[in-house]
């Protein structure tokens, strides 16, 4: 066996596209080479462009996935990370808005700021042992529920293929064309927009998924039902941010049903819950309905198999991850088991074994983070 390098990424170089576009053509070679891939390699660039146009021309796009970008993504909003959080293949690294103060909006600073300090208080009350910057941080994940979707706040180094990107910017078109002129997508397209707009010189004509009809699977029209076995599918309230969450485990496929957009439910974090301060946080949080808060309930459908399942556990079933996705996964894996007790015994054995607390307790996973719950608290902390 041999290996080499042919092309990698470089710091600091954008790839022109009519690079990008030769480069795919020759790996395209590689599909029907007669000879070595030297032979490719050195071949006259209009063999090879010919290639390329030609693969366009057929659907078969794949061999434009070899050429990666690599973008930094600054200001742009929570939303629209969301979106390309939610299709496949790409590596991010976002910003955190559960540990680091964020700069909402005008009309959303005033209430953020307040329910810090409400929230600092809270948590001392309840775990005075806890020093004082994780403190902050901790107020800082639970204030975040007020801020919009749409704030222009979230950072995000986003990486994704040549043919991915082509596809992502012909589906954000076509769902600015298309889609209803909602309360919702009122505010979404103009950012949709922008982003086509921005991006322009790598959306490729020919570069589409239009013969497969595909588009942004972040929202479904469709209402699912609920099946447990090999394969689950389930249902459950959610906020954005536990969504956003959610979505990042890649091999669970995560939607939105549209038409829960409109409800008027929201997230009310468990350190307040049952004293005088959840009313406070009702009205506050209400008040900036209109700007869809992060803090917004959505009804989420989330589908893959058993094992993808057990992998989401062992990110989430833990102290550390994000207390309403800890305890959402604790749920869905009770509710799992439920489902299966009767009806499929190798899979009700295989996640029983992930049932006896937190990730640290599973028997085929290590974990050498600190954490200040421990495998019994990781569950009854509430924050």
């Amino acid at each position: 066996m041999r290996s080499r390098v042919i092309a990698s990424t470089k710091v600091g170089y954008e790839l022109p596209i009519e690079e990008a576009i030769e480069f795919s053509g020759k790996e395209a070679g590689i599909c029907y080479m007669p000879d070595t891939v030297d032979e490719i390699f050195n071949e006259p660039r209009e063999k090879t462009m010919k290639r390329a146009m030609g693969n366009m021309a057929s659907n078969h796009h794949s061999v434009f996935g070899h050429v990666r970008y690599n973008f930094v993504f600054e200001d742009i909003p929570k939303i629209l990370a969301m979106f390309l959080n939610n299709e496949k293949v790409y590596d991010t690294s976002e910003k955190s808005a559960r540990f680091t103060k964020m700069k909402p909006s005008k009309d959303e600073k005033e209430l953020y700021e307040k329910w810090i300090e409400i929230f600092k208080i809270r948590i001392h009350e309840l775990y005075p042992d806890i020093k004082e910057r994780q403190l902050g941080r901790l107020a800082q994940e639970n204030a975040r529920y007020l801020i919009s979707v749409f704030t222009p706040a979230t950072v995000m180094g986003y990486s994704v293929t040549f043919q991915q990107f082509s596809y992502l910017l012909h589906f954000m078109e076509d769902y600015i064309q298309k889609e209803e002129d909602t309360e919702f997508n009122k505010l979404l397209k103009p950012y949709l927009q922008e982003f086509v707009d921005i991006h322009a010189r790598f959306k490729v004509e020919g570069i589409n998924a239009d013969s497969k009809n595909r588009k942004l699977s972040l929202f479904s029209k469709v209402r699912r039902k609920e099946e447990w076995g090999e394969n689950y599918c389930c249902n459950y309230l959610a906020t954005f941010s536990q969504d956003a969450q959610t979505m990042r485990h890649r091999t669970t496929k995560c939607e939105i049903y549209e038409y829960s957009l409109y409800s008027n439910q929201f997230y009310v974090p468990y350190c307040i819950r049952g004293t005088e301060l959840e009313e406070k946080w009702l009205d506050d949080i209400r008040s900036l309905s209109k700007n869809f808060p992060q803090g917004k309930l959505v009804l989420v459908n989330e589908r893959g198999s058993v094992e993808d399942f057990v992998q989401k556990c062992k990110e989430r079933l833990c102290g550390c991850a994000q207390l309403e996705t800890a305890l959402q996964t604790k749920r869905t894996l009770e509710e799992y088991l439920r489902n299966t007790k009767e009806t499929d015994e190798r899979v009700y054995n295989y996640l029983l074994q992930y049932s006896t607390g937190a990730r640290c307790t599973f028997p085929d996973y290590t974990c050498n983070k600190p954490c200040i719950w421990g495998a019994k608290g990781a569950f009854e902390r509430l924050v």
